[in-house]
């Protein structure tokens, strides 16, 4: 006969410990999951713009600046 569903008096949850286990599993692997999205996407963003900087300074914001300086008058 299948296990019972009905919820265990005494937890929290409700939960039967079947049910907590899978949950536990499902979120442990979701979390390890975006855990490694971030920080792959942080190694990436490291790569394209390092946050602390270096002996040159922030000199790739210098482009950006003459970019929005010359476009300015045509928008508006």
């Amino acid at each position: 006969m299948a296990e019972s569903t009905t919820p265990v008096r005494g937890t929290l949850t409700g939960l039967t410990e079947g049910e907590a286990k899978e949950f536990h599993s499902i979120f442990m692997s979701s979390f390890i999951a975006f855990t490694v999205i971030a920080l792959i996407a942080h190694i990436l963003a490291w790569m394209w713009r390092p946050w602390l900087p270096g002996a040159d300074g922030y000199a790739a914001l210098d482009n950006a600046t003459q970019l929005i300086t010359s476009i300015t008058p045509m928008i508006g």
